[in-house]
């Protein structure tokens, strides 16, 4: 990781951080980033899936040469997963221990079975209590629509306060708050609560200069004629009514896949071998038999060459 630099002192080197770490992102989500870091709010990014949400928080933390400590959001994600939890099956190790040696007494063994020895730490617990004279982490809490309502209530303290409450053990403060990023592909809408206690930003596709800036860092080895194409035509994929349209994720997986295949431009038979890099639904891929494929080349020549 890289050396941690000083306080960022303008969007530009916010740009500039994020580059270090081949992520380009335009004027508006660096300001928000800036933001973010100088005002220590937790950055809420909201967009498609593959727009380079999850990425962001990546190459912060590899910029920063912070930890990077991911919470996966899913259906029925509690505390138990996200926070904490008491290890049960040493605790009841330790009272059959307690039973059998005759130091079993009912107050001092209670305070011990919920002491700090027997907690077990998840991510957003980790988060808050980083090293002593380490930088706090950076915590990645992604695809919180993915979760149910209730855990948004209880991210309230801990984007509020950066602290939880552990009732056997009161509350745990960050010493260092942790730089906060949180992802959502919009599958639902999160509550306003949680939205308030963030700098939010909507990351949207990336037009077609800055997604070959990305290709130029991603995928060095293709050709900048090859790139142009391929971006033409992910371009114009995009302006299609496609059940899922392809992201900038999808962009580089497809050049990857073209750069193995050896191909040096796009023709209607490697794009055809190829699509399913691009589009991952059945009923996309059938939109796009091979004639289709063919027009959409032809007219991103005749653009090219207008």
């Amino acid at each position: 990781m890289n050396a941690e630099p000083g306080p960022l002192s303008s969007i530009e080197a916010a740009q500039a951080l994020l580059a270090a770490a081949d992520y380009v992102a335009e004027r508006r989500l660096a300001t928000a980033v800036f933001l973010a870091l100088r005002l220590g709010r937790p950055l809420f990014l909201e967009g498609e899936a593959g727009v380079g949400k999850t990425e962001l928080a990546k190459a912060l933390a590899s910029s920063l040469g912070r930890n990077l400590i991911r919470l996966q959001c899913y259906e029925g994600l509690d505390v138990s997963s996200a926070v904490y939890e008491w290890n049960v099956q040493r605790q009841m190790v330790a009272i059959r221990l307690a039973e059998a040696s005759g130091r079993a007494r009912e107050g001092a063994l209670e305070r011990d079975l919920f002491s700090a020895e027997y907690l077990v730490k998840r991510p957003i617990l980790r988060a808050l209590e980083s090293a002593v004279g380490a930088a706090a982490p950076v915590l990645l809490i992604d695809e919180l629509d993915r979760a149910d309502e209730p855990f948004e209530a209880y991210l309230l303290e801990v984007l509020s306060d950066f602290q939880v409450t552990i009732p056997e053990l009161g509350a745990v403060r960050a010493a260092e708050p942790p730089i906060v990023v949180i992802t959502s592909n919009r599958t639902r809408e999160i509550h306003d609560a949680v939205k308030r206690r963030c700098l939010y930003h909507w990351v949207d596709y990336p037009s077609a200069e800055r997604e070959l800036e990305i290709l130029e860092r991603k995928a060095p080895g293709a050709s900048q004629s090859l790139s142009r194409e391929v971006v033409a035509f992910v371009q114009r994929l995009r302006t299609m009514d496609l059940y899922k349209a392809p992201g900038v994720a999808e962009t580089i997986d497809w050049t990857r896949s073209l750069l193995l295949l050896d191909s040096l431009t796009l023709d209607p038979q490697a794009v055809s071998d190829t699509l399913g890099a691009l589009l991952k639904y059945q009923d996309d891929l059938a939109r796009l038999p091979r004639e289709r494929i063919a027009a959409l080349l032809e007219e991103g020549k005749a653009r090219a060459t207008a």
